[in-house]
C-alpha cells in the first residue's frame, strides 16, 4: 500500500477545517493508499486508525496580542477596536487597521504554520516512503507548504480547492490585495500535478485561470454516520437549521413572510409548527423573527456539541438549506447540504439562483426541494404541511443509489483514482 501525506486542518478537531480530509483519511486505504495528516495542534483529542502529526503553529499577531495585552482566544480585531475605541467600518483608524491586518495575515492568519510544517513534512517524506501529496485548503498555507516539499522531493502534488482562492465567492480582501494573492495563486499552484475542487462551475474558474484541467469531486458524508435506523421525528412540523447563518449573503425574509403569510390564513397552525436554529445566537435573527410575528414559533438554540445538531437533523421533519444570495455563483455547494443527505430527511433549500448545483443536488437525490422565491418556498410549504397532515410525518423521498454517489468512500475512491494516475503502480 502506497503513502500519501495530507496537508490540511481536520475537522471537527480544529477551527477552519473540513470533514473532507477526515473522510479521505478513512477511506482511502479502502483504495491501496495509506493517509499520513501533517496538521496544526488539535482542539481535540484524536484516537482514531490513522495517523496525524501535529505541528506548532506561531500566531503572526501573538507580538500584539502581547503588547497589548489581548484574550488570545476571543477576537482580537474587536478587542483592538475595544480598546483603541475604533467605530468598525468607518473611522480612519478602522481601515488603517483592516490594511494592516491584510498585511500581517498573508496569505492567511495561519502563515506561522509554515516552518514548522515543512519541517515535518521533510521528516515523514524522507522516513516513511510518502509517494504523493494531497493539501486541501483552507487554510491556504497548506498549499504553500506542500509547493515546497514538492519541489525538494519531486513527488506529485494535488492542490484541492475546497473554496477558491482568489476567485473566492466570499473573497473579503481590497482589490490591491487581491492582486497580490493572485500572483501568490499563479505561482503556488502552477507547481501542482493536479488541481481539485469541489463543484464543475469552480472547476471551470480554476482551470481557465490556470490554464490546466481543473477536477470536480463534491464534498460529502460518512457513510457510517446515515440515519438508519430512522431517528423518532418530532411531533411537531418542525423545520431544522444547523450552522451558522450568514446575513450578509443567506436570506431568511422569503422564508419568514411565507410562513407569516400562512399562519395569517390559517393555512399552518402555528401550534403545531417549530423553527429551531442551532448555532452561534445572533441578536439579528431575533429581530427578524420579532418583525414577521414568529416569536415562539422560530427559536434559536445556541450553538450545540456536532453530535446533538445531527441528533435534531434526523428527528426533524424538515431541513432548511440557505443558499447563498448571488447570481453569478451557481457553483457553491453549502457543506451541510451533505450533512443533511446523511440525515435522511427532506430538505427545503431556499432563495439562491435557480438552476445551480444545489438544485441539480437536491433533483438528482430526490432528497428536496429547491425553492428560490417566497411564492416557491409558499407553494412547497403548502405541500408538505399537507404530506404532514396526512400521514403524520413529512414524506421522504431520496434516492439511495444516488446519495450514495456522495460519500465519503465515493469521494476517497475519485481521489485514488487521480493518485493512480499521477504514481503508476
Amino acid at each position: 500500500m502506497k503513502k500519501v501525506l495530507l496537508i490540511g486542518f481536520p475537522f471537527p478537531l480544529r477551527p477552519g477545517g473540513s470533514p473532507r480530509l477526515l473522510g479521505l483519511a478513512k477511506y482511502l486505504p479502502k483504495f491501496d493508499w495509506q493517509p499520513v495528516i501533517l496538521t496544526a495542534p488539535l482542539d481535540e483529542e484524536y484516537n482514531g486508525t490513522y495517523r496525524i502529526v501535529e505541528t506548532d503553529n506561531r500566531n503572526p499577531l501573538s507580538f500584539w496580542i502581547r503588547l497589548f495585552r489581548l484574550n488570545p482566544d476571543e477576537d482580537v480585531r474587536k478587542q483592538f477596536q475595544q480598546r483603541l475605541n475604533i467605530t468598525p467600518g468607518r473611522s480612519f483608524l478602522d481601515r488603517l487597521f483592516t490594511l494592516a491586518g491584510e498585511i500581517i495575515n498573508y496569505p492567511d492568519a495561519d502563515k506561522g504554520w509554515k516552518p514548522f510544517a515543512v519541517k515535518a513534512g521533510d521528516l515523514i517524506i524522507n522516513q516513511e516512503d510518502i509517494a504523493a501529496i494531497i493539501s486541501t485548503s483552507v487554510p491556504l498555507t497548506g498549499h504553500i507548504v506542500a509547493r515546497e516539499l514538492k519541489t525538494r522531493h519531486k513527488i506529485p502534488w494535488i492542490a484541492d480547492l475546497r473554496d477558491l482562492w482568489t476567485q473566492n465567492h466570499n473573497y473579503i480582501y481590497s482589490s490591491l490585495r487581491k492582486l497580490v494573492d493572485k500572483r501568490l495563486e499563479l505561482k503556488t499552484l502552477s507547481q501542482a500535478d493536479a488541481l481539485v475542487t469541489v463543484s464543475q462551475p469552480w472547476a471551470d474558474k480554476l482551470s481557465t485561470l490556470h490554464h490546466k484541467a481543473a477536477c470536480a469531486i463534491t464534498n460529502g458524508f460518512d457513510p457510517e454516520t446515515v440515519n438508519i435506523p430512522s431517528a423518532v421525528l418530532t411531533a411537531k412540523f418542525t423545520i431544522t437549521y444547523t450552522g451558522t447563518i450568514y446575513p450578509e449573503n443567506q436570506d431568511l425574509s422569503r422564508l419568514f413572510t411565507a410562513l407569516s403569510n400562512l399562519i395569517s390564513d390559517k393555512t399552518i397552525d402555528p401550534d403545531n409548527i417549530e423553527i429551531r436554529f442551532y448555532g452561534p445566537g445572533a441578536d439579528r435573527l431575533d429581530r427578524e423573527i420579532k418583525q414577521y410575528g414568529l416569536s415562539g414559533i422560530a427559536i434559536q438554540y445556541g450553538q450545540v456539541p456536532r453530535d446533538v445538531a445531527l441528533e435534531k437533523q434526523r428527528e426533524s421533519q424538515l431541513l432548511l438549506l440557505l443558499k447563498w444570495e448571488e447570481e453569478q455563483e451557481k457553483g457553491n455547494y453549502p457543506g451541510k447540504a451533505f450533512e443533511y443527505l446523511a440525515a435522511a430527511r427532506p430538505i427545503l433549500a431556499t432563495g439562491g439562483s435557480q438552476g445551480d448545483v444545489v438544485d441539480a443536488l437536491l433533483e438528482a437525490t430526490g432528497a428536496g426541494i429547491a425553492a428560490p422565491t417566497m411564492e416557491d418556498i409558499k407553494r412547497a410549504l403548502v405541500a408538505l404541511y399537507r404530506d404532514y397532515k396526512t400521514h403524520g410525518q413529512i414524506t421522504y423521498n431520496g434516492l439511495d443509489s444516488e446519495i450514495n454517489k456522495y460519500s465519503h468512500r465515493e469521494m476517497a475512491y475519485k481521489f485514488s483514482r487521480i493518485l493512480d494516475h499521477l504514481v503508476p503502480r
